[in-house]
């Protein structure tokens, strides 16, 4: 199954996530299928930005976003909740 998750990256105590579509099976930080955009939490406010054609693209192909992603796409508007 395809998921739509966050991958850590950035250094310690200051994250950085880049949102991507990987296999449920690889690990978080591990191999990836597309990245389809980038979540920064440390800037005030926090950058959200996700390519809304892909993300809806890959959703309609049967990929499920993770809890946190399902959150950042409401906030960004790609999908209504």
């Amino acid at each position: 199954m395809v998921k739509i998750r966050l991958k850590r990256m950035g250094m310690k105590k200051n994250p950085f996530y880049r949102v991507v579509v990987a296999d449920e099976r690889s690990p978080r930080d591990g191999r990836f299928v597309e990245e389809i955009g980038y979540y920064d939490p440390m800037q005030k406010p926090s950058v959200i930005k996700i390519d809304k054609e892909k993300a809806l693209d890959w959703m309609k192909k049967g990929a499920q976003p993770t809890d946190s992603v399902r959150i950042l796409l409401k906030r960004s508007g790609v999908i209504e909740g």
